[in-house]
Formats: structure tokens, sequence, C-alpha cells
């Protein structure tokens, strides 16, 4: 788990290029967004069981029920889910398929081609957001409610997951910065078990 954010280098005189600096402040404000996101997520995670503890005791003790266990416990997945994403993806936690990546070193070719999934992964998280995005702005105009005894605004459940992925994205796009600017890549680590270094 990093404490700080991943560096973007500087130029061999120590000085910053635009890019390098656009780099640095970039990944410094993905790096703060995905801590809160995941400290929001682990609060959530906590209030989903202590939920479900109630739940249990009311039908156990007392044979009555919340009514809402089942639908904010999924609402609450799903923010934990997609809140969690960001600092899943810059601590190195979340799940990557690195058979090719531990092959290839810690040259251009393996920049090269972790730009490309990331630059793919980037647009297809943008694409997504976007989506979510006008599905908040109808619920929104809507004013659209769930069909439950709870009737939650639609709009709450579908924002979180767009929080989450649109911290997820600029995470992804500081990530990208930082492979085409020579910064550390995620997994060198595993790259380096990979050749006994």
């Amino acid at each position: 788990m990093p404490s700080e954010p991943r560096q973007v280098p500087l130029t061999h005189t120590g000085e910053a290029r635009p890019i390098a600096t656009a780099a640095r402040l970039i990944n410094a404000a993905a790096y703060g967004l995905s801590r809160v996101a995941a400290a929001i997520a682990a609060i959530t995670m906590v209030l989903v069981v202590a939920l479900i503890m109630v739940e249990i005791v009311l039908r156990g003790a007392f044979a009555t029920s919340t009514f809402i266990m089942d639908e904010f416990v999924g609402y609450g997945v799903a923010a934990i889910t997609f809140l969690s994403l960001g600092y899943a993806l810059e601590s190195g936690s979340l799940i990557r398929v690195n058979v090719l990546l531990t092959h290839l070193g810690n040259g251009i070719v393996r920049r090269l081609v972790e730009a490309f999934c990331v630059g793919t992964t980037l647009a297809l998280a943008v694409f997504i957001a976007w989506y979510f995005w006008k599905s908040v702005a109808r619920s929104w105009a809507r004013g659209s409610v769930s069909e439950t005894v709870a009737q939650v605004p639609l709009w709450i459940p579908e924002g979180l997951v767009l929080i989450g992925l649109s911290i997820f994205a600029l995470q992804l796009l500081a990530y990208l910065l930082r492979v085409l600017t020579g910064g550390q890549l995620i997994g060198d680590d595993i790259t380096a078990e990979g050749h006994g270094e």
C-alpha cells in the first residue's frame, strides 16, 4: 500500500518539463481523491455490515425486518466496488494479468504495451462514466426513485458509481502520464521477481 503517490521523474537537470509538471499535479490529485474514496468505501463497508447485523437481530429475535436491507446492501456493494477502484489501481491491488509484462522487462517495449493497455482501459472507463453521467442526469431530472419501501432517489447510488468511475479514470490518466514520462510502473516489483533481479 503506497503511503505517497508514485513519482513522475524530472529531467536530468532536475527541472520539471511542462508535461512532467502536469503529470505530477494530476498524479497528486488522483492519489488524494483515490485515498478519500477508499476511506469512504471502507466506512460504507462497516455500515453495510452493521445493517446486516441489525437485520439478523431483528429477524431472529423480533420476527420483523428493516425491509430495506437487500436494497441498501446492494447500493453499498456497488459504492464499495467503484469507490475503491482508483486506490486499488494505484496500490497495485487491482487484478492484472502480468504474464506478458513479466517477460518484457522494464524497457521501452513494456512501456509501450503498458501505455496501450492503460489508454484502452482509460477510454473504456471514460465511456462507462459518460453513460453513468447520462443516467444520473436523467434520474435527477425525472426525480426517479427506487420501487421499494425506501424510495431512494436513483441518482444517489448511480452518482456514487459515477464518482468512483471518474476517480478511476483520473487515476488511469495519472498512470498513463507516469508511463509516458518514464515514471514508476505498477508491478515493477513483480517484473523484477519474474526476472530474478
